[in-house]
């Protein structure tokens, strides 16, 4: 009888990469990613399913998607997540106490958006959508804090990956799980059942507790409290040095990625591409492209650090927009528009676990909320701006080759903007804590 032989390099080097993945801190984050992720299903196309089978009118589903606005908006009530305490449950602490209030408010909704009828009162849809919306974005707020202090420095880019992994795991299970129930037992039924989602941020909050990385705000009372509450995040993050270049590129380096991205639906229907090859690139090889983008991203992090991994994923993501420009001039090809999707999400997953890593390292532990929710704001409202007012026009007048040409130029003042804040050190100067900046 022989011994086993030994584990070989390379499977000991890919057991080394898991390793990561299944410590306590980035599974909480996998469980917190998926309860925030469902809101989101909820009012997006699972209500626009809904409502059109219901037979009202395009305008009226389209005016639904005002209730995202709260996602956009959410900045406003941040700070009141980081300083006031919730009378009777703030004995669990600042974090968690906030975590189940939010839970309780997106179940709440669901449960409500579930029983109201659109054939019988569209006004209270509308009216229970909004509430999902607040609700979903309120707790969008304290998954995001509570995520960011229990991830030790090393483990933001991990983690980041790992809280998109449950984003997208957690949107398109609520999705599918409403529309496989409501053809069997109705959509109150369904949305009753998906509000359950809001389970395993409460699971991840009982286990790991309050984050050991929280630090209270100074205690103040009455107006100056009040004050302090708005004004005290703005004026931590602007007295770094850096500070106002840092939020330059914060608004910037989405722009040239989001005009792409929201306007590949347009290219491919001119292109004639069928909707069965839509869903089956677009959606299906996108969503498995995305994921492997994620974990690349997260070993990327890990092995090079965040500065080279931000640059690196900003990179990839400009040249992404070359592969619409290709495909927009060979015209209607299944292989290039595999090639084009999975190109430009396996770069979008690196980016994002890169960039949200580096979001969360900008902030200060004592408004983790509200400075995640002011800078994660920042970073989509230009380009979507730019998106909705231009993008459109734009397209009409240069055709899509010379547009997608035109976004990879837009994206490029972003990538020079971040490498040239690296050499200058002012990357790791607007770094808040001194911990995460050592391993920057």
């Amino acid at each position: 009888m022989t011994d086993a032989a030994p584990p070989t390099r390379a499977r000991l080097g890919v057991l080394e990469s898991l390793h990561p993945y299944l410590e306590r801190a980035p599974l909480a984050a996998l469980l917190l990613g998926i309860s925030s992720g469902f809101p989101y299903a909820m009012i997006g196309a699972t209500l626009t399913t809904r409502l059109a089978q219901d037979g009202i009118s395009k305008k009226s589903v389209t005016a639904f998607s005002l209730a995202f606005l709260a996602y956009n908006l959410k900045f406003l009530w941040a700070p009141a997540v980081d300083r006031v305490h919730l009378p009777l449950l703030h004995r669990l602490g600042q974090r968690r106490s906030w975590l189940l209030l939010a839970a309780t408010m997106v179940a709440a909704s669901v449960v409500f958006l579930g029983v109201a009828d659109p054939s019988t009162s569209l006004q209270t849809v509308a009216i229970a959508a909004v509430l999902v919306g607040i609700s979903g974005a309120t707790f969008d707020i304290v998954i995001d804090a509570y995520r960011i202090e229990i991830l030790e420095p090393r483990q933001l880019g991990v983690g980041s990956g790992m809280s998109q992994y449950g984003w997208r795991i957690g949107s398109v299970s609520a999705g599918a799980l409403a529309l496989l129930v409501s053809a069997r037992a109705g959509w109150g039924t369904a949305y009753v059942l998906c509000a359950a989602f809001v389970a395993p941020a409460v699971v991840a909050a009982l286990w790991l507790g309050e984050p050991a990385r929280h630090r209270e705000p100074m205690a103040k009372r009455g107006v100056a409290a009040m004050l302090a509450s708005v004004t005290g995040p703005l004026t931590e993050f602007f007295a770094r040095r850096g500070a106002w270049l840092v939020l330059l590129f914060v608004l910037l380096h989405k722009i040239g990625d989001t005009l792409a991205n929201l306007t590949l639906r347009l290219l491919l229907d001119d292109l004639g591409f069928s909707n069965d090859e839509i869903a089956t690139y677009d959606v299906g090889f996108g969503f498995f492209a995305y994921l492997i983008g994620i974990f690349i991203g997260g070993v990327l992090y890990s092995r090079l650090g965040m500065k080279r991994a931000v640059l690196l994923s900003l990179v990839l993501m400009a040249v992404s927009n070359l592969s619409f420009a290709w495909l927009a001039s060979v015209g209607h090809d299944n292989a290039l528009l595999a090639f084009t999707i999975c190109f430009e999400n396996v770069a979008s997953g690196i980016g994002g676990v890169a960039v949200v890593a580096y979001l969360s390292a900008l902030c200060n532990l004592s408004f983790t909320a509200s400075q995640f929710a002011l800078l994660s704001a920042a970073a989509s409202v230009v380009g979507r701006v730019v998106t909705g007012t231009t993008a459109g026009g734009l397209i009409e007048q240069m055709g899509y080759v010379e547009f997608y040409l035109l976004t990879t130029a837009v994206a490029l003042p972003g990538v020079a903007l971040f490498a040239w804040m690296s050499r200058r050190g002012l990357v790791d100067s607007a770094i808040a804590e001194s911990d995460v900046r050592a391993v920057a």
